[in-house]
């Protein structure tokens, strides 16, 4: 991960008109005062880009300034010192020498690797000196500085624990981060996952889909929030930050608006008056990072496959260092696993999208019956949390005022599914054209789709209905039960002799006649009605004979009846795993001195 570092790497607060850094450095050269002559900056500067590693320790013995080489001499990042008690840290061992500093003005020596000196994860075999500074006259702090490095054998330990730690911190990343397919929930939980660990304040704002973006140019799309974290007590002071669901804009020139044009992070520290407001996104966002007292931002493209797809935004307040490059970098891959989920998710979602208008296009209204049948369906997708599945089901209007009755469910789900179903449906208009009786339209059905070794398996169930005989002929390719309903009488599951799913090349189908009265209602609908996980089917079935279904009125008010006392609604509800098609039937009556037709045979 490259990055931008904005407003310095380094921190030093004043101390009265002469800045510590100054007095520091003058220390280290030998002076012990303060020279009048030098520039604050350039000895601030000096004490940054040195190749040896320096800190500071005040005379409360807390960490108050360390420069880059200190951190990779010590393997200690900032965040570990700054601001802390020495007693907190890893050189709590040397409180005791370092408060000696402080009371005689000697300096000390200390070869780490010893009981009273700094412990891990500093390296053995670094020898440090701590010499006091004096201001003014007096002790107001010790200098330290590393003056040789560790044997190459303990910086090699050191680099490892390094690795292993970043390693830790990924994994447990993969673990709480991108375990749906969810945009959105991803988002929140790689917000969750950065407070407070990481930083006290987490936004994450999503591009639209679809959003031409090119490198090295300002982004003036708007970004949609779809997450936001903070710390414990900052509820208050972030009021004014635009909440998930909303869009934001991000200002050019902004750490957010220059992360996003460059596709690298952005690092901005020490921030305070006018450098605050430069690297703020938006005077909302101003307002909040004031108001929270925020002093060092990091602004981190999501990226996944070469394409932007959003921006991660890390804050810390006063009350916390701040980021270090390091911390950068490793963010920086922590933000780009997340981009990986994140467009996971989106392909997910643009597939799942796909397979539902597919399949609602196949599954257009059924073919218009005889008009001795009336006919209402449905169908209902599963939503969010599963996926579409091949559900289907086909009305066919047969000679001598018959009409065959479809319903199917292809196994698996996505794109495939839905193509399958449409092969499902296609085959089978054909073969239901030869007029064969049910249980030979499946055995025929079940040979040409078993020759197609990329077909998926699918249940089926065919009724075929003969008003003008009276009569109902049904046959089932594993396919779950139809259901009567009839005025005055409990819903009745109907027993049909059940033949293996079609695509097996098993056949073995056999039917089964049931008369057919004007007033009933026959119901036909796949798993996803009944099924629900960890529950015998038969308790799923027994729920459906249970209802009290309303058997007179319109078709469209019985599958209302029936898709609200089944169909998962509501937060307590047990949740549906599938998609769910129902199709039902109810014959007319027929007018008064009409003879009965049927098939001469």
């Amino acid at each position: 991960m490259r990055f931008r570092h904005g407003n310095g790497g380094e921190r030093a607060t004043p101390a009265g008109p002469v800045s510590r850094a100054r007095a520091a450095a003058a220390a280290l050269v030998g002076g012990g005062g303060s020279p009048s002559g030098d520039s604050p900056d350039l000895l601030r500067d000096v004490l940054a880009t040195a190749p040896v590693g320096m800190a500071l320790v005040d005379e409360r013995l807390r960490w108050h300034y360390l420069n880059a080489a200190f951190t990779t001499a010590t393997g200690l990042r900032r965040a570990d010192l700054l601001g802390r008690p020495v007693e907190e840290t890893a050189f709590a061992g040397a409180a005791g020498t370092l408060r000696r500093v402080l009371d005689d003005g000697r300096d000390r020596e200390q070869l780490t690797g010893d009981p009273e000196t700094p412990g891990a994860p500093v390296p053995p075999g670094l020898r440090l000196r701590y010499r006091a500074l004096v201001t003014d006259g007096r002790t107001t702090g010790v200098v330290v500085a590393v003056l040789d490095d560790p044997e190459p054998a303990d910086a090699l330990r050191h680099e490892l624990t390094r690795a292993r730690a970043r390693l830790a911190l990924l994994d447990a990343a993969a673990e709480r981060i991108g375990t749906t397919l969810d945009v959105d929930t991803t988002c929140a939980e790689l917000a969750a996952f950065a407070v407070p660990g990481l930083a006290d304040l987490a936004t994450v704002d999503i591009l639209p889909t679809d959003t031409p973006v090119r490198a090295g140019r300002p982004l003036r799309t708007r970004l949609h929030r779809t997450a936001v974290e903070y710390a414990e007590g900052l509820r208050d002071t972030v009021a004014e930050l635009a909440g998930p669901g909303q869009s934001v804009r991000h200002r050019e020139g902004s750490a957010a608006g220059r992360s996003l044009a460059s596709g690298t992070a952005v690092l901005a520290d020490g921030l305070r008056g006018d450098d605050l407001a430069a690297s703020a996104p938006d005077p909302a966002s101003l307002a909040a990072y004031r108001a929270t007292g925020v002093t060092s931002l990091l602004a981190v493209p999501l990226i996944a496959r070469g394409r932007l797809i959003g921006l991660l935004t890390l804050a810390r307040t006063a009350a916390s260092p701040g980021f270090s490059p390091d911390e950068a970098v490793l963010i920086g891959d922590l933000a780009g696993r997340a981009a990986t989920s994140l467009d996971n998710a989106r392909r997910f979602t643009r597939s799942q999208g796909i397979a539902l208008e597919l399949q609602r296009a196949l599954l257009s209204e059924p073919g218009s019956p005889h008009q001795n049948l009336d006919l209402a369906s449905r169908y209902l997708p599963s939503g969010t949390s599963s996926v579409v599945g091949g559900d289907w089901y086909e009305t066919v209007r047969l000679p001598f005022g018959r009409t065959l009755l479809v319903m199917g469910d292809v196994m698996g789900h996505g794109v495939e599914a839905a193509v399958d179903m449409s092969t499902y449906r296609s085959t089978l208009r054909d073969v239901a054209g030869m007029d064969l009786p049910p249980h030979r339209i499946l055995r025929q059905l079940d040979t040409v789709i078993a020759a197609n070794e990329s077909a998926r398996p699918a249940t089926c169930l065919l009724a075929l209905a003969d008003p003008g005989r009276g009569r109902w002929t049904l046959s089932s390719a594993g396919h779950l039960p139809p259901a009567l309903i009839a005025p005055g009488r409990p819903t009745e599951l109907l027993q049909i002799p059940t033949g293996p799913p079609l695509g097996t090349g098993l056949g073995g189908y056999e039917q089964t006649a049931r008369e057919l009265r004007v007033g009933e209602t026959l119901l036909m609908y796949t798993d996803g009605l009944v099924e629900r996980r960890d529950e015998d089917i038969d308790v799923s079935l027994a729920r459906l004979a249970s209802l009290r279904l309303p058997a007179e009125g319109a078709l469209d008010d019985l599958l209302d009846a029936v898709l609200h006392a089944l169909a998962p609604a509501g937060p307590s509800a047990p949740s549906a795993e599938d998609d769910i098609a129902v199709l039902a039937a109810r014959p007319r009556p027929r007018p008064e001195g009409a003879p009965p037709r049927g098939p001469l045979r």
